[in-house]
């Protein structure tokens, strides 16, 4: 699926993490959203190990830097999008499916556009926190659109790259918290234009 290509390990051992080990890594990724949304990218990383419920050592251990931890945390909310591709088939018909990842992309907008500045430094230093993320998006969008058109709901003359134009034009223009409803008005009438006609 989407995964990123790599697997998680413990340390320069290259064994997969224990699953206690994984889950504490899995608390950390998610309450370090949760306090950057709070606090911003100079959040303290022990109110971060606080939030998650585990020690500093923990933390430090699984995330040697902040700027380890930035990294982990963008590529964990991109893989999150993706990987909901096939739950979201699962559970809806195929464009309700389309419909609701357009919203979840408007939420990995969002966390992406607080570590903006982060990410372009990591960037700086020699390292890709982006690395596979662009492709990752596309086959998500790709296996939903293809479901759609399946399904006989959307045109087949629209691609996957031009409605990933379209979305990032949206995010581009409306990604702030407080357009969010314009953000999902124009995400609507970007749908709409996908649907077949009688």
């Amino acid at each position: 699926m989407c995964r990123e290509g790599r697997e998680v390990t413990d340390g320069d051992s290259h064994r997969p993490l224990r699953a206690d080990a994984q889950r504490n890594r899995d608390k950390i990724l998610t309450a370090a959203v949760r306090v950057y949304a709070d606090e911003g990218l100079d959040a303290r990383l022990e109110h971060i190990a606080k939030a998650a419920g585990v020690g500093s050592a923990t933390l430090y251990r699984n995330f040697p830097t902040r700027e380890a931890l930035i990294e982990a945390v963008y590529r964990n909310e991109v893989a999150q999008l993706c990987n909901a591709v096939p739950g979201l088939l699962a559970a809806r018909p195929p464009y309700q499916a389309l419909h609701a990842w357009t919203r979840l992309f408007l939420d990995y907008i969002a966390a992406k556009s607080g570590m903006a500045d982060a990410l372009r430094a990591i960037a700086a230093a020699g390292n890709n926190p982006h690395g596979d993320s662009r492709d990752m998006i596309r086959q998500a969008l790709t296996e939903l659109m293809d479901a759609c058109v399946a399904a006989e709901v959307i045109r087949t003359d629209i691609s996957p790259a031009d409605l990933g134009a379209a979305l990032e034009g949206i995010a581009l223009t409306s990604a702030r918290p407080e357009q969010r409803e314009q953000a999902e008005r124009l995400l609507d009438l970007t749908l709409d234009g996908l649907t077949t006609r009688p």
